[in-house]
């Protein structure tokens, strides 16, 4: 049966699932924020973000790409990367302080370093207990001007899992791993409800075709898509924000940013990621025997 057009589909969705999207909604936060100048400084500006946007009602934050870190990748040796972290780790410590004691769950990405000495970009998945979930690391690592990454980071080992928090069912999709189907692919396989996208991102011109992956993931898997970029200047770099949330429609959840610092909340509605999967199933349509070749 063909799905109804859009202004139709939004209308009855409102008034079918009027009474369980009351129990299915929650706010969700992207901290679109920059460098500050030195780590722990950075962190403690992230920390007193990630209270705001407590304070908001929000019940996920989100922090852009290597949020707390200089962006040491424009050259392939460059001895800030020693300042790369465990997780768990100081950055990771301090933010799960503010999980558990607001009640929220933090996405932070932490560029890591692992026991043996390698190095990834991952993001630190905190649940509202303060609880460390697990780490999500880039998948496929770029090589290209100001984004040198593989002569610092090993490419992920992990899949893409998709984080059952207390909150949401979540995935983390870092930078690049953005134009990749098949891992936009095995989160909706996996359940995700709300995938969260950091990125740092500077080439202001190629900023809607960023837009365009991120959204087509979520029309594609049926779940809400948030972007969150990084913000601010670093010698010629400007980082140049633009975050935004788009629901499992591919609409907007909340007006793109700027390029300021700020906290952009968006309302996610759980039903809504159920009631778009029954009326455009494309994860139950799949064939994956026709996929092989």
């Amino acid at each position: 049966m063909e799905p109804t057009a859009d202004g139709v589909f939004q209308d009855r969705f409102l008034q079918v699932a009027g009474a369980e999207r009351k129990a299915t909604a929650l706010k969700v936060a992207g901290v679109q924020m920059g460098f500050q100048g030195d780590v722990e400084a950075t962190v403690a500006r992230a920390a007193a973000l990630a209270e705001v946007a407590a304070d908001r009602g929000a019940a996920v934050v989100a922090f852009p790409e290597g949020f707390a870190w200089p962006w040491f990748l424009r050259e392939a040796r460059d001895p800030r990367s020693a300042l790369a972290q465990t997780i768990p780790g100081p950055a990771a410590e301090r933010l799960q302080d503010v999980a558990r004691r607001r009640g929220v769950v933090i996405v932070a990405p932490v560029f890591e370093r692992d026991h043996h000495g390698g190095l990834f970009n991952s993001a630190a998945v905190l649940d509202a207990d303060g609880a460390l979930l697990g780490a999500q690391r880039l998948v496929h690592v770029p090589d290209a001007r100001d984004h040198m990454e593989r002569d610092y980071f090993a490419p992920g080992d992990r899949g893409f899992a998709v984080f059952k928090t207390r909150a949401v069912q979540l995935g983390v999709l870092l930078c690049w791993d953005n134009f990749f189907p098949e891992a936009m692919r095995s989160l909706g396989l996996g359940g995700a409800e709300l995938v969260l996208c950091p990125t740092a991102n500077t080439v202001l011109a190629s900023h809607l075709k960023w837009e365009r992956a991120i959204v087509g993931g979520a029309v594609c898997n049926g779940y809400y898509a948030f972007r969150v970029n990084r913000v601010g200047k670093e010698g010629d770099l400007r980082f140049y924000g633009k975050s935004f949330c788009v629901d499992p429609n591919g609409d907007p959840a909340v007006e793109p940013a700027d390029d300021a610092e700020s906290v952009v909340i968006a309302d996610v509605d759980l039903e809504r990621v159920r009631w778009v999967r029954r009326q455009w199933p494309f994860l139950r349509e799949r064939r994956p025997e026709a996929y092989a070749p």
